[in-house]
């Protein structure tokens, strides 16, 4: 699908449009023609600005690594969004993607 097509489905909330790429991770894979990692990045892009919840980052950082990203490029992703999302939305998501990857901030912080 060219992006004028997607942007103008988009834009006037196409019900059979939204049907297909919201409902099915496939098909909204298709569609986006994003790879997998690249759109489990985006997703983890948008925790840190929407300030997700800790079990959002556990599920984005296994899809994520089950894609093939590597630990550096979900921090990474993390110090890109920095300039759109600002630093107070990076601090907040830093210990809960830590987490997520199994390194526990606070007791590193206490050591």
């Amino acid at each position: 699908m060219d992006h004028h097509h997607a942007l103008l489905m988009l834009a006037v909330r196409d019900r059979a449009f939204f049907t297909l790429v919201d409902q099915d991770e496939q098909d909204n894979l298709y569609v986006s023609e994003l790879t997998a990692q690249q759109a489990a990045l985006a997703r983890l892009a948008a925790l840190v600005a929407l300030d997700g919840a800790q079990v959002s980052y556990i599920h984005i950082v296994e899809e994520a690594l089950s894609a093939g990203a590597s630990v550096d490029d979900l921090v990474g992703t993390l110090i890109a969004v920095m300039p759109s999302t600002g630093a107070d939305r990076v601090v907040s998501a830093a210990p809960k993607l830590a987490l997520a990857l199994g390194y526990d901030i606070d007791a590193a912080l206490e050591a």
